[in-house]
């Protein structure tokens, strides 16, 4: 028995071993096969913090010219056909008569407003030619809670949200009637009531200040509202741009990054501004999703802003949205743009690339455009701005005190002492001054 016992350890023995080496061996192997794995997984995409990408063999120089460029989304062409039923918005016959007046009542009181500075009523004025779908067509598809950062130009989205004749003539002749106080250039429209934030003169300010609002959306618990910003791709090549694309990258902020590249900056043409593809062929440097739309094109850019709309809410994500159109006008009234610029080619733009003649041609399509009623149409906002002006001019100039007093929530002693100090100094010298025109 104790011959046979030690004959069977001996032989569980051997078994044991035997199951051991074969484990050992079986692991030997999948290690072997493991580290071959990872060494081909780290040969293929090294474990470099700042990026992931292959390796090659070779030194490769990526060309701009071998990225594919960002295409420009379209509806409706010039002669206001939509190109694809299924990209047709199907917006009723009020809301496409809302855009189409909104356009027509800004480019209205553009002109006459922009008469009145050249007759030295006002001193300063910007207008909206050639851009009105950009305005209207991306605030018909933002909710009236999203807030709005703008540039100078974006007045067509103020028209869409209920901003007056009154308020916009107010603001540019600064009287006590002008929310602002009369303390902005003319056009440096804000409105608290509308979520629209005051526009500032600094180019590019307000991209940072958007993604920074945004940010705090972000935080809020079920929110639904992002934050819109407006620029130029002039405004696109300022510091504040590039440092507001990385902080709303990395801080996953929901805003959209709208760039109306209207293809001047003042005087400098896009193609001497940049060499790359536009604004939106920036965003994938900076880990940021990217749409361009044909700016012309109202319908475009209203589906446009929904399809950005809902992918900054649904992933808490910005996206850059690039809309291509053109400046018909001056830049501004301090701007000649026959100097840099053909007239020529900016006759193709004024008539058949405008954005209010696709859309009118896209109405006569559908029966819902009648002319005789849109010249009483026009007619009749023409004499509202003329009386609106004619109004306003009358209207004194907010109290100068308040530039001590809407300071702070309680004036400080030295405010107190400085508003006294010029009150002394106006009372006695107040044939110099235009006291009058302020309100007592």
């Amino acid at each position: 028995m104790s011959l046979l016992r030690s004959a069977n350890m001996l032989a569980r023995f051997i078994n044991r071993n035997q199951l051991v080496l074969q484990c050992m061996a079986t692991r030997t192997v999948h290690s072997e096969t493991q580290q071959s794995s990872e060494s081909t997984n780290d040969r293929e995409y090294p474990r470099f913090p700042g990026a992931k990408a292959a390796f090659v063999g070779k030194p490769t120089v990526s060309l701009p010219q071998s990225v594919k460029t960002i295409p420009i989304y379209r509806v409706m062409n010039a002669d206001g056909v939509i190109d694809d039923p299924e990209q047709d918005p199907k917006l009723s016959r009020e809301t496409v008569h809302k855009m189409f007046r909104d356009m027509v009542l800004l480019n209205t009181m553009d002109k006459i407003l922009y008469e009145s500075q050249r007759q030295g009523r006002i001193s300063f004025y910007m207008t909206n030619y050639g851009e009105e779908a950009s305005h209207i067509g991306s605030a018909a598809a933002l909710s009236p809670e999203d807030w709005v950062f703008g540039q100078y130009r974006e007045a067509g989205v103020l028209v869409w949200r209920g901003y007056t004749i009154s308020d916009f003539v107010n603001q540019c002749y600064g009287n006590r009637e002008d929310e602002g106080k009369g303390r902005q250039m003319p056009v440096h429209y804000g409105s608290k009531k509308l979520n629209f934030v005051t526009i500032s003169s600094p180019l590019g300010t307000q991209i940072p200040q958007a993604v920074g609002a945004a940010y705090a959306f972000k935080q809020q618990p079920n929110n639904d509202r992002c934050v819109i910003t407006y620029f130029g791709e002039g405004a696109a090549s300022e510091g504040d741009a590039h440092a507001a694309f990385n902080f709303a990258a990395t801080l996953d902020c929901p805003v959209i990054l709208f760039c109306r590249n209207n293809g001047f900056a003042i005087s400098t043409p896009s193609k001497e501004q940049y060499r790359g593809d536009g604004i939106a062929g920036r965003a994938a440097g900076y880990g940021i999703a990217a749409l361009r739309v044909d700016g012309t094109d109202v319908f475009a850019v209203y589906n446009a802003t929904k399809v950005a709309r809902e992918y900054t809410l649904k992933h808490n994500k910005p996206i850059v949205l690039e809309a291509m159109a053109y400046r018909i006008s001056h830049h501004s009234t301090s701007d000649d743009s026959t100097a840099y610029r053909p007239a020529e080619e900016l006759e193709v733009w004024n008539t058949i690339e405008y954005p209010v003649t696709k859309l009118k041609n896209y109405m006569k399509r559908r029966h819902w455009f009648d002319e005789k009623e849109e010249s009483l149409h026009v007619k009749a906002i023409r004499q509202q701005v003329l009386a609106q002006i004619n109004q306003s001019e009358k209207i004194p100039k907010p109290d100068w005190r308040e530039v001590f007093q809407d300071v702070y929530h309680e004036m400080l002693p030295h405010l107190k002492d400085q508003m006294k100090q010029m009150e002394e100094h106006v009372e006695k010298f107040k044939e110099h001054y235009p006291v009058k025109d302020f309100k007592n």
